[in-house]
């Protein structure tokens, strides 16, 4: 479907991504890599859309259809272990969750498209998108500057170890949880280590929530309901001898329903007033409605089908795929337009493409591009 040459420079822009990742909205660099590609090749270009974004467009003659793909550009804060002649040059801040394939894929399918020109029934819309890993999101500013204006309906790929390379998971309705984040402060009273019954330990108060709140999911939730809570950090102390007068926790909720993450987070409050009470403690709870669920829409779902199989085989279209509690910022084109969040194998064993998504050993296949290109360029080129 492309030559070589293509596949080579998309390669070549994946790699010189990787190798300088950058986080959060300042995505100016990769930005700049996108946008200057695509101005070259004369298509209308956007810069600086949502702060650092970039919105590029494909105008056919007499189309009444737009079709937008969206990539996001940003890299995770954490260190790269595994060596490569493309490694991340920055330290603390590398591509271990496929922005970089993401990115380049779209780039090379607007390279494709505007080779193919003449068989598309559809304008195409390309977004470039920052800060996907970092609520409150890059995709509420680029929505709000108009990302979406005249778009029909709308499409990303996700690279996914979970898949062998040369897969494509779709998923029908809910794909991606609410990713919800709390921090609970506990004060007790601090004191001499020998002495604990002149204190009120905040450790031992948190070491009874991390273990209560676990009841909230086996105990208040319905059992065919998904819903994660995870305690990720428990900070308190600095010395062997002192019982700290404080201790932090913080953690994720996970949900597809509304009325669970309620019944979730009342059930918190509930756990930790009176578990903090009966100790003679204080206590702060701070919870963070993140991204809402990512829904994809079933004729959307359909038309993901029918253009994978255009060049796959029946047995490489997982339909429907296996949902995820992993939270994406993708869920706000979803309730704006119609369109499908996709799941795009990226692992080989034998080329030990294995980790999982934000693993300081990640990486992927690089052959799943070939596939990620091909599909989104059948999306454009198909008249569903």
């Amino acid at each position: 479907m492309f030559d070589d040459t293509l596949f080579e420079e998309v390669i070549k822009i994946r790699r010189d991504i990787h190798q300088n990742p950058e986080t959060g909205f300042d995505v100016e660099r990769t930005a700049s890599i996108a946008a200057d590609t695509l101005d070259a090749m004369g298509l209308t270009v956007k810069r600086k859309v949502g702060r650092t974004g970039v919105v590029c467009d494909l105008e056919i003659p007499g189309a009444k259809r737009r079709v937008a793909l969206r990539a996001d550009m940003d890299a995770l804060p954490i260190q790269e272990e595994r060596d490569s002649s493309y490694k991340s040059k920055i330290d603390e801040k590398a591509h271990l969750c496929g922005h970089d394939a993401h990115t380049a894929m779209l780039i090379g399918t607007a390279k494709f498209l505007k080779q193919h020109k003449n068989k598309l029934a559809s304008n195409v819309r390309f977004i470039f998108q920052p800060s996907e890993e970092l609520q409150p999101g890059g995709a509420p500013g680029m929505i709000e500057d108009g990302c979406l204006e005249g778009v029909d309906e709308i499409y990303a790929l996700h690279v996914w170890p979970w898949l062998d390379t040369g897969t494509v998971g779709i998923c029908h309705g809910p794909t991606m949880a609410q990713a919800d984040s709390f921090e609970i402060t506990i004060q007790g009273r601090g004191g001499h280590a020998a002495a604990p019954h002149q204190n009120i330990d905040p450790i031992v108060i948190g070491s009874h929530l991390v273990t209560m709140l676990q009841t909230i999911i086996s105990r208040y939730v319905k059992p065919l309901d998904p819903a994660v809570l995870s305690v990720t950090t428990f900070h308190s102390g600095s010395a062997f001898n002192v019982i700290p007068s404080q201790a932090k926790l913080t953690g994720t909720v996970r949900t597809y329903s509304t009325e669970t993450q309620k019944t979730i987070r009342k059930k918190m409050e509930e756990i930790i007033k009176e578990v903090t009470k009966s100790f003679g403690a204080a206590f702060e709870f701070l919870y963070d409605e993140g991204y809402p669920p990512v829904i994809n829409h079933a004729e959307s779902c359909d038309a993901v089908k029918k253009a994978s199989s255009s060049f796959l085989e029946n047995s490489q279209v997982i339909y429907p795929a296996e949902r995820a509690m992993f939270g994406e910022d993708f869920a706000y084109y979803l309730q704006k337009v119609p369109g499908c969040f996709i799941q795009l194998g990226c692992r080989n064993e034998e080329k030990e493409c294995i980790h999982p998504l934000h693993h300081p050993c990640f990486n992927l296949d690089e052959e799943c591009m070939k596939v990620g290109i091909r599909l989104l360029s059948s999306l454009a080129l198909t008249p569903f």
